[in-house]
Order: structure tokens, then sequence, then C-alpha cells
């Protein structure tokens, strides 16, 4: 998420808030090994980030 600009901004328990400031969006993840896909689905939703976005931020 760091490539899409978010930044640690706090965390709860097992879940760490990111913050966009350019985005102006706040996003929580869960701080797991391994995420379900739909988890992935709805992080990626909350970020308003297209799958190909995030995909191509992967293989970099």
């Amino acid at each position: 998420m760091e490539k899409h600009g978010f930044k640690v901004y706090r965390q709860t328990g097992s879940h760490i808030h990111l913050w966009n400031e350019e985005r102006n969006l706040v996003v929580t993840v869960p701080n797991h090994p391994e995420l379900a896909k739909g988890t992935l689905i709805s992080i990626m939703k909350q970020a308003r980030l297209e799958r190909k976005e995030f995909i191509a931020a992967l293989k970099e």
C-alpha cells in the first residue's frame, strides 16, 4: 500500500489503519500473514484502487 501513497496512521490490535493524504482516505488492513480473497478485494475498494493498478504495484 506504500507504493500507492498510504502510510501507517495507527494500529489497533491486529489491524493497521493506513492514511493517504492525497486521496484523504483511511484504509484498515488486518495484520495477518495471509489474507482471504474477499478481504483483499475489500481493501482495494476502501483504497479506491483498480485490480490492475494493485497487481502492477505488487510486481514492482
